[in-house]
């Protein structure tokens, strides 16, 4: 093999292996959702994976050059198969009953490491090649397979990020990944070159594969989301978690019933429009179904809002999908949607509110990011009303006494209630804060109860939360 042409397969490989490493981060959202945890257990395989299978790689370069090859090339083609095929053995993991942290751990090891291992297996026989290539020039050749190595995995990285997941969904990613690891095959010379009986039928499975589909009706680099009708109600899922609903008629108009279908939203409700003004300026940091902003503008015709979603597709979704939320989005002038971070969105605002509803979430939690000291810090200094933050947590769990510890060290009067657990031992906790009295509640709407927390420290931007385990 000629020595660029060796190292243009040691770059393709290192940007197939780190465009696979985030895509396995992205798909692994809808079954375990997305935290510090999740995203630890897959770098820390992948990596493990990469460095095994350098290692093995090494022992075979070693050998007599065509037995090399044909290894190699046997590994590539297993690479393609086990990369196209991830998102179907981490779907049939989580049928079998993989779940919490345990089964998160077990299933990322058995879908993602075995395809880490032999994309790097053929590196260390490429490297031997490349520094075989020119004689006496061992020194810059092996300083030249290194660097090929390292711009791979940014292009990779850039590729999965800003192209690849946004733009087609991890499915297809994972099937392009399986592609482009079939096509090295041919550049790999040496040994019995007969191997299309085998090279056939994998490109058959990664061509079904391409034809399987998202893991989720709606995809970007961000979120996975479903829409499920059920008894009159829309529901939005993303990522598999309840987000928003709405009722609808059968003819796909808003229902004239109460739109608040889930009981968060009622809660949230009662206490806003029990302290709120009707001539309202309120943000809203994290979108979803915007049932909560479109409800105040229904309510109070002097009431504005600005929503902060992070991803558009979100908002398209819902203008596609919920008539309620996307009549109010499309005709009143008074709703004002940012598609942007709602941390940076909250560092960089100059304009002042009368309230702020924190409600974004990143799978099943909010993201860390945005349940810190130093964000409500920032918040105290554009609202000057009441904070209402809507958490999901186990009874008395870190995350909403992390949260309430923030709260009681920046505003004198905080409240905690608390909805109905669900079967996997989670509630809706709802933490309202202002620099005033708020007049309690005549009575909770929705199973929802008063409820207290045990002391814990607040969450920084130094020290913040890691998500469920």
């Amino acid at each position: 093999m000629r020595f660029w042409e060796t190292v243009g397969l040691i770059l393709v490989l290192s940007a197939v292996g780190l465009t696979y490493e985030i895509a396995a981060g992205r798909v692994l959202a809808p079954f375990f959702g997305t935290s510090l945890v999740t995203w630890t257990t897959v770098i820390a395989t992948v990596l493990a994976g990469f460095s095994f299978g350098s290692a093995l790689g090494g022992l075979i370069a070693e050998r007599e050059r065509d037995v090399a090859a044909q290894l190699v090339r046997r590994a590539l083609i297993a690479t393609a198969l086990l990369m196209a095929l991830s998102p179907m053995i981490l779907s049939m993991l989580y049928g079998l009953g993989a779940r919490g942290t345990g089964g998160m751990i077990l299933s990322v090891i058995v879908a993602f490491f075995p395809a880490s291992v032999l994309v790097s297996f053929p590196s260390p026989y490429l490297a031997k090649l490349a520094v075989e290539a020119r004689p006496g020039r061992e020194g810059s050749s092996l300083g030249i397979v290194l660097a090929a190595g390292s711009l791979g995995a940014i292009l990779g990285a850039v590729l999965a990020g800003f192209v690849a997941l946004p733009i087609v969904g991890s499915a297809l990613t994972f099937a392009g990944c399986g592609a482009v690891a079939l096509m090295c095959v041919s550049f790999v010379r040496g040994g019995p070159q007969s191997i299309l009986e085998i090279i056939a039928p994998a490109g058959l499975i990664i061509a079904l594969s391409f034809a399987n589909g998202s893991v989720c009706r709606y995809e970007s680099g961000l979120s996975c989301i479903d829409v499920g009708y059920r008894d009159g109600e829309l529901h939005l899922f993303s990522d598999r978690i309840a987000q928003a609903a709405e009722r609808i008629n059968s003819d796909n108009t808003p229902s004239q019933e109460d739109p608040l279908v889930l009981n968060y939203t009622q809660m949230l409700w009662a206490r806003m429009s029990h302290d709120l003004p009707t001539s309202a300026n309120v943000l809203f940091v994290g979108g979803g179904g915007y049932t909560l902003p479109s409800q105040l503008l229904s309510m109070r015709p002097n009431a504005r809002a600005v929503a902060v979603e992070i991803d558009p597709l979100v908002t398209a979704v819902v203008q596609e999908n919920f008539p309620w939320a996307a009549s109010v989005i499309k005709d009143n002038r008074r709703l004002e949607i940012v598609h942007a971070d709602g941390r940076r969105y909250i560092n960089e605002t100059e304009r002042q509110f009368d309230a702020v509803v924190m409600d974004a979430f990143s799978s099943g939690s909010v993201p860390a990011h945005l349940v810190t000291l130093e964000t409500y810090q920032r918040l105290r200094e554009i609202v000057t009303g009441p904070v209402y933050v809507n958490l999901i947590d186990e009874p008395n769990g870190q995350l909403v006494r992390g949260t309430h510890a923030i709260l009681t060290q920046l505003y004198p009067y905080v409240t905690a209630v608390v909805g109905p657990v669900s079967a996997r031992g989670y509630a809706n906790f709802i933490l309202t804060a202002s620099p005033t009295p708020l007049a309690p509640l005549d009575r909770l709407p929705a199973d929802f109860m008063v409820t207290t927390l045990a002391a814990s420290s607040p969450f920084t931007d130094d020290r913040g939360w890691i998500g469920h385990r």
